[in-house]
């Protein structure tokens, strides 16, 4: 029975507002009907308010966040397109596999796994081969917890022929990005992360400069047309058949985050990942990110000595019913992921934090208990 209380505590999906799970409970409705052009509306506007920005179209998409990396892939490139990666983790790496899939000729910035890029890189890169015509990167890397300097890469990018293209399906909502006032050109995200509904929708905001790249481009596209959402949305509506529930359950959740204030909501993500990485510190645990490249919606942490990730994930689950992540690739059961992203609250946090120190202490582990006094510091401070 109390499998129905089972708290997610990974990156995605995340816990769904009670209030967005009534939407989706509801028959759906047409969508090619009036009713429904008001809610798809309603959600493009919320979405430029959660991006920051007025110049750029968003577009939803039926589809994972995957579809909306390959959406801006299939709208920008032609053959041989020069474009530079930043793959620090599997999800920047997926995104310049897809793009070499394509067939562009990608040059890659690989980093080690928690180590965000230096802005320099991406300078040295471009200055380097001013043919680079597109510029990959991933805000908040899933698989790592850490966060690459967006608004530096964001200025130097700008003051270059290239397109900005930036994979944010982790970190918009969770922490700062202003794409109109830092100049980024394209954004991508999805709907189980801090948009706080489940899998289903992607995201992808269009700024001027990658239309004039999607104007040049000569790949065939169909689903993922650009041109073909903008008409759509034009006529108030979409190209294809969109997921009707989600969408009215994504606009109650814009409502959530729009009444809580961006900038609330993303002082309430550092706070957050505050109190969980001091957290686990203080109880004798080692972090695989630095303080200032840590991601405010997952932090990722290196297993204790004489204990499995598994071991301790099971145990959660088993006592607890709090799922957490194991690692990913080279990173499989080095690391454990505890995901603080979208409708998760202070309390959540100290129950899935008490959780984990009584579950290393009956794994043999011995937890500092001073971790819950630097707890109680730590949201006094951040609140």
């Amino acid at each position: 029975m109390f499998e129905q209380k089972r708290f997610l505590m990974i990156p995605g999906p995340t816990p769904v507002p009670e209030s967005a799970l009534i939407e989706l409970a509801k028959h759906p409705l047409p969508h090619r009907s009036p009713e429904f052009s008001e809610i798809f509306l309603n959600c493009t506007e919320g979405l430029k308010n959660i991006a920051l920005t007025q110049k750029a179209i968003p577009f939803i998409y039926t589809a994972s966040g995957t579809g909306a990396m390959e959406a801006v892939l299939a709208n920008v490139l032609s053959p041989n397109l020069k474009v530079l990666s930043v793959i620090n983790g599997v999800f920047g790496k997926r995104w310049a596999d897809m793009a070499e899939l394509f067939g562009a000729d990608v040059e890659r910035i690989v980093l080690p796994a928690g180590q965000a890029v230096k802005p320099e890189q991406i300078k040295e890169a471009l200055e380097k081969n001013k043919d680079i015509k597109l510029v990959l990167v991933t805000f908040s890397e899933t698989s790592t917890g850490v966060v690459n300097p967006l608004e530096e890469i964001a200025k130097i990018v700008k003051n270059s022929k290239a397109v900005l293209a930036v994979d944010a399906i982790t970190g918009l909502g969770a922490m700062p990005l202003k794409m109109d006032e830092w100049g980024i050109d394209i954004i991508v995200s999805g709907s189980q992360k801090g948009f706080m509904i489940p899998p289903g929708l992607a995201f992808a905001w269009v700024g001027q400069r990658a239309w004039d790249l999607h104007k040049e481009s000569k790949f065939p596209r169909f689903y993922w047309d650009w041109t073909k959402a903008q008409k759509a949305l034009e006529d108030k509506t979409t190209a294809f058949t969109p997921n009707v529930s989600l969408i009215c359950a994504l606009k109650e959740t814009l409502r959530l985050m729009q009444a809580e204030g961006i900038e609330q909501t993303w002082k309430r993500h550092e706070r957050l990942k505050q109190c969980t990485r001091r957290s686990v510190v203080a109880m004798g645990l080692e972090l695989l990110t630095d303080d200032s490249s840590a991601s405010s919606a997952i932090t990722a942490i290196k297993k204790p000595d004489g204990l499995e990730v598994k071991q301790i994930r099971q145990k959660l689950k088993q006592d607890w019913q709090i799922v957490i992540a194991d690692g990913q690739a080279e990173l499989q059961g080095k690391i454990f992921r505890i995901g603080h992203l979208g409708f998760v609250c202070d309390r959540d946090i100290l129950t899935g934090l008490s959780a984990l120190a009584l579950t290393l202490e009956d794994l043999g582990f011995k937890v500092n208990a001073s971790w819950k006094d630097v707890y109680n510091q730590t949201l006094k401070q951040f609140s």
